[in-house]
């Protein structure tokens, strides 16, 4: 068990280290053995059940990856482990989830699974920065999937009808989601200040735009490296009707394009491929949005410039 812990520990510094080497490691088999350690951990040491999911985190970076980690069967551990009562291993099987979501059929698993009330739970329970942010898109993804949950089974409802089993279960999440949206809602609030926002939203200066800026990051953001397919997700929800949902976003935006920080040119590049500016602009002069999205906003398009 001692050369499983170090083993998986090792395999999560590289899987963060190089954008490389998550390919490497899978190619190796990789995912099916820590997708193996993440399924029989369950009585193992705190340290081992946050070094397997920290590595699946890793390799999930790759959509490759991502994908065969849910065909092995990568999401149910992951889920039993956010149920952990360390807070150092639920939130890391939190950030594994949050990658593994990206993929609409892990995602479709997730729920399947029991994931969301798992999470929404860890959310809430947690008044973190960094579990937040881990969270935030999770979550917000698995609420807009609802419908394709739904879709899913529909097959089966006109086969065998509606199922007493289904409608709890739909019920449940739908709860979930409440919980979760309000949550997030909660959160976003806890860094608004009427007065400085304001200033902001008033002034042509830039200063008082990099004070909301500076008093809204979350060091622990920098850390994480969006992909293509990540980066994607997130314009398309600044197109969310959800004025939460879209709010969400634009405060991740700010995160990860924060000036200095580590991975801010690799994310700038991909928001302008992905037309994000155009999105950002409609946001920012919205009649109708919240003034701190307006302002979030703002600051994401002047870390774009």
């Amino acid at each position: 068990m001692r050369g499983n812990l170090v083993t998986a520990g090792a395999l999560w510094n590289l899987s963060f280290d190089d954008e490389r080497n998550p390919e490497a490691i899978a190619a190796a088999g990789g995912v099916e053995a820590l997708v193996s350690l993440a399924q029989s951990c369950s009585k193992g040491s705190r340290v081992l059940k946050e070094n397997a999911a920290g590595a699946l985190w890793g390799l999930a970076i790759s959509e490759e990856n991502s994908i065969a980690i849910g065909q092995c069967g990568g999401v149910a551990p992951l889920i039993a482990l956010v149920h952990s009562a360390a807070q150092s291993v639920h939130e890391t099987a939190a950030g594994a989830l949050w990658n593994l979501a990206f993929n609409p059929g892990n995602a479709l698993r997730i729920v399947e699974e029991g994931g969301v009330p798992a999470l929404v739970h860890v959310c809430i329970g947690n008044g973190i920065h960094n579990l937040f942010l881990l969270d935030i898109k999770l979550v917000t993804e698995l609420c807009g999937l609802i419908n394709v949950h739904t879709m899913y089974r529909m097959d089966e409802f006109a086969l065998i009808g509606t199922s007493s089993e289904s409608t709890p279960r739909s019920s449940s999440i739908e709860m979930a989601k409440g919980k979760a949206l309000k949550s997030i809602k909660s959160f976003l609030r806890s860094f608004f200040d009427p007065q400085t926002f304001a200033a902001a939203a008033a002034s042509s200066s830039l200063a008082p735009l990099w004070q909301v800026a500076e008093s809204s990051y979350i060091q622990e953001a920098g850390h994480l490296r969006c992909s293509e397919t990540v980066i994607a997700r997130f314009v398309a929800m600044l197109r969310n009707p959800s004025s939460t949902i879209k709010a969400c976003a634009i405060f991740a935006l700010v995160q990860f394009t924060a000036l200095g920080s580590r991975h801010a040119p690799h994310h700038v590049v991909l928001l302008r491929d992905a037309g994000a500016p155009w999105v950002l602009r409609v946001a920012a002069a919205a009649a109708t949005a919240p003034l701190d999205a307006k302002v979030f906003a703002r600051i994401v398009l002047r870390n774009l410039e």
